[in-house]
């Protein structure tokens, strides 16, 4: 089954499904000129499988498309996914390294 991913405007998120069943997601909130990705999560049964980077790369391919904004990663996955994926930074607002800074925990090393 191949999973797809949708766009809920109205909810503010994109979703990723394998057949009728929603098995994850990521929030967003929008401000002027800007998209804010805010959390994304795949339901603990289907972790493992890839479904959140699918989900990362088809959500920033529709923020492209649609040209929602600039993106303001602020999940710590949503972060990790453009540092390793260079090709989507063209859509940061910011510099990566500054959202990378901004999601370091207390007690992180480097």
């Amino acid at each position: 089954m191949e999973p797809k991913v949708t766009h809920d405007s109205n909810s503010h998120r994109f979703e990723i499904h394998l057949g009728d069943e929603r098995v994850g997601l990521m929030d967003y909130s929008l401000r002027p000129g800007e998209i804010h990705l805010v959390h994304t999560e795949v339901n603990p049964e289907h972790q493992g499988k890839n479904l959140a980077a699918i989900l990362l790369r088809e959500s920033l391919a529709a923020i492209r498309s649609e040209q929602m904004g600039k993106v303001v990663p602020v999940c710590s996955y949503t972060v990790k996914y453009m540092e390793k994926h260079p090709e989507t930074q063209d859509l940061l607002l910011n510099p990566i390294e500054e959202a990378i800074a901004a999601c370091r925990w207390p007690g992180a090393k480097n």
